[in-house]
C-alpha cells in the first residue's frame, strides 16, 4: 500500500510538471506577441554609416525626431565614420527593432559592385522608407563660357579629355552621375574626385576645376551667388531652388537622372510585427508638416512613402548603377 501511495504522488507530480509545462509552451508567443505589440518601450537607436555633419547625418536626425513623435520615445541617433564597418556591426547585433540603419545609395547600390563586401542588400535587409532624396545638377565655372548642356557637350567634344569635372570621390553618386553623363553624350572628360563637397566647390568657384556634379542642395547657393554656372539638373523635374535651370531631358539628354537618397532599414532577422510596427510609423511621419518643411528647407524631399516605394528605389538603382561601375572600371578595393 505504502508503495502505491508513493506511485500515485509520483503520478500527481508528474502530471502538475506536464500541465505546467504545456501552460508555459503556450503562453510563450502570446508573451512574444506582447512584447511586439508593447513596442517599443525603450530608447531607438538610428546608427548612420558616416560621420556628422553630411547628408546621410542631417537627413538621419530629421527622420529620427518625426519617427521619435509618432512612437512617442527618443531615437537617438548614433555615427560611424566606417561605412562598411558599421553595416558588418549592424547584421552581427541583436535584431530586435531597436536599432536601425541608414540606407545609402552609395553602400546599398554602388559599392557593392565596386568591390566585394560582406552583406547582401535584398537577403539581409527589409526597407523601412525612404527619408531624403535630393538630385544631383551639372554646374560650371562662369569663365568657362558655357551656358546650356548643348554648349558644353560641344565643348568637350571639341577637347577630348579636356574638361575636368569634379566629384566628392571615386564611386561616389556624383562620381556615377559624371559616368553616366559622359555615356549618355558621348563624350570624354577628366574625372577630378575630392574628398566631399567642402572640397569640390571652393575649386569650381577658384577656376581649378571647370565643372563638377553636386547635389542641387548643395551647389544652389553657388548658382545663386554667381561663383557657378547651372547648366542641368539630373531629375525628371526642375528644382524647386532652381526654377531656371533645366532638367537634363529637357536639355537633350533624359538618359541622365541621378539622386542621392537615404532610407531606414532593419535586419532581415527582425520580428515581423516590430518591421510593420517600423513601417507604419515611418509612412505617419511622412505626413508630418514639421518634419517635410525642415527637409524643404534642405533643398530635398523625404520622398514616396512606404516600404514598398523604397525597395522599388534601391533595386531599380541596384541594376543602373552596376553596369556604370563595370564599364568605368571602378574599384574601391
Amino acid at each position: 500500500m505504502p508503495m502505491t501511495s508513493r506511485r500515485l504522488a509520483l503520478v500527481a507530480i508528474a502530471a502538475r510538471l506536464f500541465c505546467a509545462m504545456a501552460a508555459w509552451a503556450a503562453v510563450l508567443p502570446c508573451g512574444t506577441a506582447a512584447r511586439a505589440e508593447d513596442y517599443p518601450n525603450r530608447p531607438i537607436r538610428v546608427i548612420v554609416p558616416t560621420g556628422a555633419g553630411g547628408a546621410a547625418d542631417i537627413g538621419a536626425r530629421l527622420a529620427a525626431e518625426a519617427l521619435g513623435r509618432v512612437l512617442g520615445t527618443t531615437v537617438v541617433v548614433e555615427n560611424r565614420r566606417n561605412g562598411l564597418s558599421a553595416i558588418e556591426t549592424y547584421l552581427a547585433g541583436e535584431p530586435d527593432g531597436y536599432t536601425i540603419l541608414v540606407a545609402a545609395v552609395g553602400l546599398f547600390a554602388i559599392t557593392p559592385a565596386a568591390k566585394q563586401v560582406s552583406y547582401n542588400v535584398e537577403r539581409d535587409f527589409i526597407p523601412i522608407g525612404t527619408i531624403w532624396r535630393s538630385n544631383h545638377m551639372l554646374a560650371v565655372r562662369p569663365s568657362l563660357g558655357v551656358r546650356t548642356l548643348a554648349d558644353f557637350v560641344a565643348a568637350a567634344k571639341a577637347r577630348p579629355a579636356g574638361i575636368s569635372i569634379g566629384s566628392t570621390g571615386v564611386g561616389t553618386p556624383s562620381h556615377l552621375t559624371i559616368e553616366l553623363l559622359k555615356r549618355e553624350a558621348g563624350i570624354d572628360v577628366i574625372h577630378v574626385p575630392f574628398r566631399g563637397s567642402g572640397e569640390s566647390l571652393p575649386a569650381l568657384v577658384s577656376g581649378q576645376i571647370d565643372a563638377l556634379v553636386g547635389d542641387v542642395q548643395v551647389v544652389a547657393p553657388q548658382i545663386e551667388a554667381g561663383t557657378g554656372s547651372g547648366i542641368a539638373v539630373a531629375a525628371t523635374h526642375r528644382a524647386p531652388s532652381l526654377p531656371e535651370v533645366p532638367t537634363m531631358g529637357e536639355a537633350g539628354l533624359p538618359g541622365v537622372v541621378a539622386e542621392t537618397w537615404f532610407g531606414f532599414v532593419v535586419s532581415a532577422k527582425t520580428p515581423p510585427a516590430i518591421v510593420k510596427r517600423l513601417q507604419a510609423a515611418l509612412v505617419a511621419a511622412h505626413e508630418d508638416p514639421t518634419y517635410l518643411q525642415r527637409l524643404a528647407r534642405q533643398g530635398v524631399s523625404a520622398g514616396e512613402p512606404g516600404p514598398e516605394a523604397f525597395a522599388k528605389l534601391m533595386k531599380a538603382d541596384i541594376a543602373k548603377w552596376r553596369p556604370i561601375v563595370v564599364a568605368a572600371g571602378i574599384r574601391m578595393d
